[in-house]
């Protein structure tokens, strides 16, 4: 089974550098005006998820809940220490969970949409 995550947006370009750059995430392909939509798909060729953003004249109010989130658990302390340098290189402002397991267990960004995000501490070796 594969696994898509898809969400509409108003900032495509944003996204798509926040999160290759950020992440390090593959553009795996893209579409143009495909029934007035325009999109993207993030991730990586060796994985069986991927992130999808689309845009189209139609624009988004956004409507996240605090608790609405993605999880990233990188394997390695190298994966964990290049996200922390990547954060503060582009100055992403740390968040802080509403769930506190997460100021725990990880640290909590934004994306460009203000979609939350964690970058989990657990699975590191």
């Amino acid at each position: 089974m594969e696994l898509r995550i898809a969400r509409h947006t108003n900032n495509l370009e944003p996204l798509i550098t926040f999160y290759t750059q950020l992440f390090g995430l593959s553009v795996l392909g893209s579409f143009q005006n495909h029934d007035n939509y325009d999109g993207v798909f993030l991730g990586k060729p060796d994985l069986h998820w991927h992130l999808e953003f689309t845009t189209s004249p139609e624009k988004v109010t956004f409507q996240f809940g605090e608790d609405d989130l993605l999880v990233f658990y990188p394997k390695t302390i190298q994966e964990y220490e290049q996200l922390i340098k990547n954060i503060e290189q582009y100055q992403i402002q740390l968040l802080t969970p509403k769930n506190p397991y997460w100021e725990h267990h990880g640290m909590l960004i934004a994306d460009p949409d203000g979609y939350r995000i964690v970058i989990s501490n657990l699975k590191v070796s």
